[in-house]
């Protein structure tokens, strides 16, 4: 069978210095000269040769960037600091320095071809009143295959191993895909009476039930057997990697199948850096270039994760049916008495559907009503829920008061 990894590599040692080159080009096209007026084809050239560089992948995380954050009226300093590692994950604390107490929140970040710096925006909207670490998911082609699987069951196991690490009394907030582990994990720690088991669990926009309203990503995941995504979307890791042999879902295939999902929009995105570029409109062209530099940087998944995903998540809906195992354990969402319960959708969500983050609640039936809350954010999509102006204006003040609400 092909590796489409390999053919993916040399594509990208083929292509990778032409992109390299376009980049050192571009400045010099685009020199301005001491009184000449810039030559309209010269700014073309500039232009076309840093759209082009745009369009290189990369496989490392990019900086967080959080230097400092707005607090209480008080700009206070942020440090980056990994607390605990594992060969796949580091848990990493944005510390402030500030002598305050306040509390502390775990940011489960998917691991979904992307990196943990996708939930930048959260994490500094969340440094205004928090003390925040974040799962930092390590590329699976970095991670030598030596160290084993890593599956759902390991993900689960790395959740409730920061948590206690943070000790009792921390919050767990998931985005998005990992809201299915974060709600097992939260679970499993009830039904053992972990006195690390977090005061409140809040999931934004995730697929907890798929059943409801089922999107097209979750057609997608449907549409064949388990057999067939193991067969056409698993690759092994090449050997000039310190990953080799491992098998993974390659994160150039993830963002192929994003790209096609919305590829006309894309198109008209790079048109427009072009033409921004072209005219000079450098603060619009910068807007696009941050997003692509972010949507560009690419992480693979282990086979074992996302296979295991795809199958008990979106193909069995093993967690609402009451399928769903940790470990050989049958995961009981009812055993769930202590933590209280935030569940966030938003409206025009086109990848986890509106009703498919709230099934939670009803899973979760043993909470009290007082300890839930759950808030459909009007006019916003996927990313939306957790990133930009109404995820700060609107649905971060609800959130703030939740967690204050439960933090005794």
């Amino acid at each position: 069978m092909i590796n489409t990894y390999q053919l993916y590599q040399q594509y990208a040692d083929a292509t990778d210095p032409l992109r390299v080159s376009a980049r050192m080009l571009a400045p010099v096209f685009g020199v301005q000269w001491p009184g000449l007026p810039a030559h309209p084809v010269m700014r073309k050239l500039a232009s076309a040769c840093d759209v082009f560089a745009r369009t290189q992948l990369t496989h490392a995380r990019p900086d967080f960037g959080i230097p400092e954050v707005e607090d209480g009226g008080r700009t206070i300093a942020v440090h980056e600091e990994v607390v605990t590692a594992t060969p796949f994950c580091s848990l990493l604390r944005f510390r402030k320095e500030t002598s305050d107490a306040q509390p502390k929140v775990l940011v489960v970040a998917p691991m979904s071809g992307h990196f943990a710096t996708l939930l930048r925006g959260t994490v500094k909207t969340l440094l205004r009143h928090h003390d925040v670490y974040i799962t930092d998911w390590h590329n699976a082609r970095d991670v030598a295959a030596g160290h084993g699987r890593f599956g759902l069951d390991e993900y689960v196991s790395h959740v409730i191993s920061f948590l206690e690490t943070l000790g009792p009394g921390a919050h767990l907030l998931a985005v998005c895909q990992p809201t299915v582990a974060a709600l097992t994990a939260a679970a499993v720690m009830a039904e053992d009476g972990n006195p690390a088991q977090p005061r409140s669990l809040t999931l934004m926009a995730g697929p907890l039930d798929t059943r409801v309203n089922p999107t097209a990503v979750n057609a997608l995941a449907k549409s064949k057997p388990i057999a067939w995504f193991e067969d056409n979307m698993i690759s092994t890791v090449p050997a000039r990697h310190r990953g080799a042999g491992r098998r993974v879902y390659p994160g150039f295939v993830q963002l192929t199948a994003f790209m096609n999902m919305n590829l006309n929009r894309h198109v008209d995105a790079f048109r427009n850096l072009y033409q921004h570029l072209v005219e000079g409109e450098d603060e619009k062209a910068m807007q696009i270039k941050t997003f692509y530099e972010e949507y560009f940087a690419m992480a693979d998944l282990p086979a074992e994760f996302y296979l295991e995903t795809v199958r008990a998540v979106f193909q069995e809906h093993a967690l609402p049916l009451g399928k769903l195992q940790y470990c050989g354990r049958a995961v009981k969402p009812a055993a769930i008495r202590r933590t209280a319960l935030f569940t966030i959708e938003g409206e025009k969500d086109d990848i986890c559907a509106v009703g498919q983050t709230l099934a939670a609640q009803e899973m979760c039936s043993a909470i009290r009503p007082y300890m839930r809350l759950h808030h459909v954010q009007t006019a916003v999509g996927h990313y939306g829920v957790f990133n930009g102006r109404r995820w700060e204006n609107e649905i971060y003040p609800r959130l703030r008061d939740f967690i204050n609400m439960h933090h005794r």
